[in-house]
């Protein structure tokens, strides 16, 4: 489960899960490690969720939360296990896809890469905090804007609601269980071509920001 801080990831995982992941209060970070959920039964499967925390985590920098996310996901591989299914939070209630939204959500693309979309699920949730009407205006431009999520949706991921209870989660994640395994990209990279972190796609793209952001402060 990937996202932005406070997009509502640890609440998602212990809502469906029964686990108690420590939450954060707002827009400070709580989640600072890569963490499993407890193992629950969903469709007749045990089902375990990963907790990561988001690219713009207010104690941890990017090139860290990479490392850890990469070091995880990759340990898990080599150990065999492949993911059913990854889920990307987004809170609907956010009126603007800021730089550092778009920033997630770009990371996100890079560590899945394309081959791995059908297996994704752009969750939004939050919706209690909007209008109706704002809500399904601000859902409809997240899916057919190119700067936001319809590109992704094009080749094959979808978008689902999430309305903070547990039926809703178990809706989203019975979309996933049954799906083949996949590889992410950035396992791939790091475990099959034995590629640094700063070498993967994921990596190459925090260089870029880096370099951007530092020509802009010269």
């Amino acid at each position: 489960v990937m996202g932005a801080t406070g997009s509502g990831k640890t609440t998602f995982i212990n809502t469906v899960s029964g686990s108690h992941l420590a939450v954060g209060d707002g827009l400070k970070s709580c989640t600072n490690s890569v963490e499993l959920s407890q193992s629950f039964m969903l469709a007749g499967r045990t089902v375990r969720l990963i907790d990561t925390p988001g690219f713009d985590d207010t104690n941890l920098s990017d090139t860290d939360i990479l490392v850890m996310i990469g070091a995880s996901l990759s340990k898990m591989y080599e150990e065999g296990h492949k993911l059913s299914g990854v889920i990307y939070m987004h809170r609907i209630s956010d009126f603007k896809m800021t730089g550092m939204s778009r920033r997630n959500f770009s990371m996100f693309r890079k560590l899945c890469g394309d081959d791995t979309l059908r297996n994704v699920i752009i969750v939004t949730n939050m919706w209690s905090e909007v209008n109706a009407e704002r809500g399904l205006a601000r859902e409809d431009e997240l899916a057919t804007d190119d700067m936001f999520f319809k590109p992704v949706l094009d080749k094959g991921a979808r978008m689902m609601r999430h309305d903070n209870s547990y039926q809703t989660a178990a809706d989203i994640l019975s979309q996933l269980v049954p799906n083949r395994r996949q590889t992410l990209l950035i396992q791939r990279e790091l475990v099959d071509e034995d590629k640094d972190i700063a070498e993967t796609t994921a990596g190459a793209e925090l260089a870029r920001d880096l370099e951007e952001q530092t020509r802009k402060y010269r």
